[in-house]
């Protein structure tokens, strides 16, 4: 994946807001999911299809940390989502 790959959800799923964290059910796996901390924030920016350096941008405007941990972080959660086949 890189940073001027646009990304777009392939599956609408039932999401509820516990307590500041996300619980999605994924009723053709069979499977659950709960999100939390800047994970809640990558989800809601992707609502809407957006590149990997607009979610990193928005993020760094909103977080003290450096581009380096934040791409990472970034990287990494939309890898687990491509896994699952969210997008």
């Amino acid at each position: 994946m890189n940073r001027s790959d646009a990304i777009k959800l392939k599956k609408k799923l039932n999401v509820t807001d516990l307590s500041g964290e996300k619980v999605m059910i994924d009723f053709d796996s069979g499977k659950y999911f709960m999100i939390k901390g800047t994970g809640n924030d990558i989800w809601d920016i992707i609502q809407e299809e957006v590149t990997v350096d607009e979610i990193i941008k928005k993020l760094l405007s909103e977080y003290d940390v450096s581009e380096e941990v934040c791409e990472k972080s970034v990287m990494d959660f939309l890898g687990k989502l491509k896994e699952n086949d969210f997008i």
